[in-house]
This record gives C-alpha cells, sequence and structure tokens, in this order.
C-alpha cells in the first residue's frame, strides 16, 4: 500500500525494520532489549496468573479432599451429562447468535450509508448497562417465554454488544483496500468481505464471541429466572438446597475445563493476527456501501433489536415503578443513592484490580507468545467461566485460611470483582499492544528510549484507549455482578445489585424498580463511554458522504 511499506510485516520482519516512519534506508543499529526486563514480565504473568487461578486451586482441593466413590457418582450420573448437554448447547446458540447479530449490526453502522449512524451506534451498546436478571425479569413479567428460548434470547441480546462493538473498532480500522481490489477480481461483494476483510476482523468478532460465551457459561441470573437447567442452576442449588459441597464442586470443576476449552478454541480459530500498520498508514476512506431498497429492511431490522434489547426490561421497569411501592415497603432515594455511590466505588477498584492483574498477561501474550504466555492467558480466562458463588466461596476460603483480615472486606470484594472479569481486561491489552506497530518501538529504541520509556512514551500512549475500553468493559460489569457481592461484601454494605436481590427475592418488585432503573442509569455511563470512538468515527465518516 502506498505510504505503507510495513503493512503485512510481522514482528521482526526485515521489511518492517528496513523502511519505517523515519524513511530509514538501512537496518537500524538497535539497542538489545536487557533480558531481565523480558524475566520480570514473565513472573509477574505468572504471579498474576496464579492469583486468577485461586477459584480454581479451591475446586481442585475440594474435590481432592472428597471421598473417591462420591466423586465418580457426581461425575457419572445421568443429571450431569443432562446439565452438561444443556449448557454446552445454550453456550454455542448464544455464541452463534451474538456473531451473527454482532457483526451483522457493525458492518451495517461501519459500512453502509446508513443515516443517523451515531444513534444506532449508542442503542447498539446500551443493552451492556442491562444486567441479564433485569432483563429475564423483563421478558418473565411480560412474555410466556421460558427455558431454552427464553435464556437464549434473553442473554444473545445482552451480550451482543461485546461482539458489535470490537468488531465496529476492527472494521474502522481494516484495510479495506484488499477488499475493493478483491471485487475488481470479480468477487461478489459478500466473498470479498470474507476472503479480505474478515481475516483483519476476525480476531477482535472471536474475542467478543470467547467473552460471550465463557459470561453464559458463568450466568445464573438468567437461566434460573427462565427455570433452564444448566450447571449453574444446579451448582447454586446444590450450594444452597442440598448442601452438597462435594457435588457443586465436581460441576464447577466441569464448567471451568469448558472455560478452558473455549479459551483454546478461540486461540485457535483466530489464528496469527496480521499487522497491519495502522498507526503508520495514512488509508483512504472506501466509499460506503449504498443499501438502496435494502434501506429499510436494514433499520427495520436494527429498531426491532434495539426495541426488544431495551423496550422489554425498560417497558417492565417502569411498569412496577408506576405501580409505586405497593407492597408497603418504603424506598428512600438517599439509600438509593447511596448505594449507586457504593456500586461504582467497588466497580472501579475491581476495574483498577483487573488491570494491575492483565497487563503483564497481555504484554506477554503479545509482544512474545510463547507456551508460557499462553498459559498464563489461558488461567486468566477460569474465572470468568466460574459462576460468582464459586469464586465468592473461593475467596471466603482463601481470606480466612490466608488472610484472615481481609475476610468481609471491600478489598476482597475488589479484587473478586479483578479475577471474574480478568478476561476483559486482558484480551483489551493484549489486542490494544498487537496494534501497535512493533517498528515504532525499535525506532524509539534507536533514539536512545529504554524499556520504561519505550513503554511510556510509544506502546501505552499509542494502546491506551483499547486498554481504557477494557477497564470500562471491566467496570460496567462489576456494578450489575450479584452472587459473589453477596458473599464477599461487608455486614454493613449494599450495592444496587444486593438491594435489587434482596426485594425481589420477597417479591417486592414495585420497591426493587427504583434500584434496577438507577443501576441500568449508571451501568449506561461506562456503556456510553465505550461507544465514544465508535460515534467519532461515525461523525468523520459521514462528513465523507
Amino acid at each position: 500500500m502506498r505510504g505503507s511499506p510495513t503493512i503485512g510485516g510481522r514482528e521482526g520482519s526485515a521489511p518492517s525494520r528496513r523502511v519505517g516512519l523515519a524513511g530509514l534506508a538501512a537496518e537500524p543499529r538497535i539497542a538489545p532489549r536487557p533480558p531481565w526486563g523480558r524475566l520480570i514480565l514473565a513472573g509477574s504473568a505468572v504471579a498474576a496468573a496464579a492469583l486468577a487461578a485461586i477459584p480454581l486451586v479451591y475446586l481442585v482441593v475440594r474435590v481432592a479432599g472428597a471421598e473417591s466413590g462420591a466423586v465418580a457418582d457426581a461425575l457419572l450420573r445421568a443429571r450431569t451429562a443432562e446439565l452438561a448437554i444443556n449448557t454446552v448447547g445454550l453456550v454455542l446458540a448464544v455464541a452463534a447468535g451474538c456473531l451473527v447479530l454482532g457483526v451483522g449490526t457493525a458492518w451495517l453502522l461501519a459500512r453502509t450509508d446508513l443515516q443517523a449512524r451515531r444513534l444506532w451506534i449508542v442503542l447498539a451498546a446500551l443493552p451492556l448497562a442491562i444486567p441479564s436478571y433485569v432483563a429475564a425479569f423483563g421478558w418473565v413479567s411480560l412474555t410466556p417465554l421460558r427455558g431454552f428460548w427464553g435464556a437464549f434470547v434473553v442473554l444473545t441480546l445482552c451480550n451482543a454488544p461485546m461482539v458489535t462493538l470490537p468488531t465496529l473498532a476492527a472494521l474502522r480500522q481494516a484495510d479495506l483496500a484488499q477488499e475493493d481490489v478483491a471485487r475488481t477480481l470479480g468477487r461478489s461483494r459478500s466473498r470479498a468481505f470474507l476472503e479480505a476483510t474478515w481475516p483483519q476482523v476476525r480476531p477482535a468478532a472471536l474475542a467478543g464471541v470467547l467473552l460471550t460465551a465463557l459470561y453464559v457459561l458463568s450466568d445464573f441470573g438468567a437461566v434460573a429466572l427462565m427455570r433452564f437447567e444448566a450447571f449453574t442452576w444446579a451448582i447454586h442449588a446444590a450450594y444452597t438446597s442440598s448442601f452438597d459441597p462435594t457435588l457443586a464442586a465436581v460441576m464447577a470443576v466441569v464448567l471451568a475445563v469448558m472455560g478452558v476449552a473455549l479459551v483454546a478454541a478461540e486461540r485457535t480459530m483466530r489464528g496469527r493476527q496480521a499487522r497491519f500498520g495502522s498507526m503508520v498508514a495514512a488509508r483512504p476512506a472506501s466509499a460506503p456501501v449504498r443499501l438502496g431498497r435494502w434501506r429499510m429492511p436494514a433499520l427495520a431490522a436494527l429498531l426491532a433489536v434495539a426495541g426488544v434489547s431495551l423496550g422489554v426490561p425498560l417497558g417492565s421497569l417502569l411498569r412496577y415503578l408506576g405501580r409505586g411501592s405497593g407492597e408497603g415497603i418504603a424506598v428512600a432515594p438517599l439509600d438509593v443513592a447511596a448505594d449507586a455511590l457504593t456500586t461504582v466505588g467497588l466497580a472501579l477498584a475491581g476495574a483498577l484490580v483487573a488491570l494491575l492483574l492483565a497487563l503483564p498477561i497481555g504484554i506477554l501474550a503479545a509482544r512474545w507468545p510463547s507456551r508460557l504466555a499462553a498459559g498464563a492467558e489461558s488461567a486468566s480466562y477460569v474465572g470468568l467461566a466460574l459462576p460468582g458463588i464459586v469464586v465468592g466461596l473461593s475467596l471466603v476460603y482463601f481470606s480466612l485460611q490466608a488472610v484472615p483480615a481481609l475476610y468481609q472486606s471491600v478489598w476482597i470484594l475488589a479484587f473478586a470483582y479483578g479475577v471474574l472479569f480478568l478476561p476483559k481486561a486482558v484480551g483489551a491489552v493484549r489486542a490494544s499492544i498487537e496494534r501497535v506497530e512493533p517498528g515504532l518501538e525499535d525506532v524509539a529504541r534507536t533514539l536512545g528510549e529504554g524499556v520504561a520509556g519505550t513503554w511510556a512514551r510509544v506502546t501505552a500512549r499509542i494502546a491506551w484507549p483499547g486498554i481504557g475500553a477494557g477497564v470500562l468493559l471491566v467496570a460496567l460489569t462489576a456494578m450489575k455482578e450479584l452472587p459473589a457481592t453477596l458473599l464477599l461484601r461487608p455486614t454493613s454494605t449494599d450495592t444496587l445489585a444486593t438491594s435489587l436481590w434482596r426485594l425481589t427475592d420477597i417479591s417486592a418488585y414495585a420497591a426493587a424498580a427504583p434500584y434496577a432503573l438507577v443501576l441500568t442509569v449508571v451501568a449506561a455511563v461506562p456503556a456510553l463511554l465505550l461507544t465514544r470512538d465508535a460515534v467519532t468515527g461515525s461523525t468523520r465518516a459521514e462528513g465523507l458522504q
């Protein structure tokens, strides 16, 4: 491509080093990277992965301490196979639904001459602000939808933005000239997209699908309200009703194995991401695809998705809010405000913990791929595959055994958020670092910058928008977390989610409605911030039309 001799080059390849930003004609003399820097990074990544693996270690200890006959009975019973089939079927269905819905929405918003794209981008992102249990409650109260299809609809609508937003960003950064070349060679528009553009956006789309699949594995609220018997429902029942910790631990280990298998499958499908030198290449804008007679069907489809994903749960909450507190339970606005402040503070603390744990793992995976890096990254994904109640119980056990002073403190709850949602931060760090052209770091080192200076002045500055988006996503998800919060929160501390659960548990739906609405509004703030770059990009695109 013109002005971009590094396109298609891989890290360390000769073309990317001989001709870079500085236009050097010969191989620059680059200061060697100090080996201790990589050793420190690898050690930090291993330590972060070990902390993230605490819930899995707890499960292994629990299962190892149980009688072998009880473990075998739990594994080999027909009920376990039935729950596994139900869970795998739901995960695959929701992942496929989110992939189709997310990529299709992103393509309409990024590549076509659709009007009011800024509005549609915001509407596409807002379902992230609605907890799955709130969305499920809305569907249960307004429709007869239940079982597998109820869980599928709710989880697909709630999680589709996790595929839409990264795919939209990847489409804006993709080299669309390759698709234009494919079109001139006689390829149809769909085949040109699949052959030229899809390989560029596939890593981002599959990363979103992976997060969606892991979320479905660990979700309890939606499957419980929809009365769909998945592993999380059975694990919660084993812990709270039948008081069978061995059975619950065995099922949780099976769930963790499923999570590791998902991570391995996503890594295989992702393949080796090509480097397109987006930071150094000036790409001409491609003309948007004109929808023509497909404009109205496209608008109708977007409107229908926004209506069912936002209208149904919000309509249900407004319906109960309009009834007033008919259960005789008074809701003080100051109590709602206090819970909102606590929710935001804990979510930000959890996001900071996740960032600190994710940085060494993500950097190592992006810059020095190896079995160690792959293992650390896989370990970081385990927490998201486990139900919140399992992570909560594991950290209760850990805090009482290792650091009793942390038991039922805000610190252990923030750490739980960091472990639960670490994959969102790791994925953001790795993807953001991968998009930084290695040649830029090499140029900085030829100018005398050390490792820390190169990171601060080059890598971090370029990668921070993507990393910041991951931090926002962690904070957004932490605001909605319920099971681990119930177990680990200090005795006198309530969040919007715990107050909502307490009131709905006694069927005080009208009293719970203000908490649900405020939770949705508070979570909408990071959801809207996540769309900022996409909205800015759509503004520029509309100016070119």
